[in-house]
């Protein structure tokens, strides 16, 4: 549970920071809603990634793993509709702010997992 809440809170801080750092991509909520977006964006990638990574590995190997901005945007882009169904108000302007903002998301996640996820000997 413990590492539930870590990788709920990483996904949060990511999100909020490329939501104030990436034009192109709006946030209307408070930390509730950040917090129930990275949830959404938790599941997405949990459930539906690996999934659509299956279905198009044929891609990930002919633009040796460049798919995977395209496949991140993506899964930001299904983010951002699941979202405004339950209510939400996070926006993406155009597919270029979904790329940017999936890069500078696995960037944050990156280096805070490695602060947050060490695990004890």
């Amino acid at each position: 549970m413990k590492s539930f809440i870590v990788r709920l809170l990483i996904n949060a801080i990511a999100l909020a920071v490329t939501i104030l750092i990436v034009p192109g991509i709006y946030f209307n909520g408070g930390i509730d809603s950040l917090l129930i977006l990275a949830l959404i964006f938790g599941l997405v990638n949990a459930i539906i990634k690996p999934l659509f990574s299956f279905l198009t590995c044929a891609f990930y190997v002919v633009t040796l793993g460049l798919f995977t901005f395209i496949a991140n945007a993506l899964m930001l882009y299904l983010t951002s509709n699941i979202a405004t169904t339950f209510g939400i108000d996070f926006t993406l302007e155009n597919f270029w702010a979904a790329i940017i903002g999936a890069l500078v998301i696995s960037i944050v996640s990156f280096f805070l997992s490695i602060l947050f996820d060490r695990k004890k000997d």
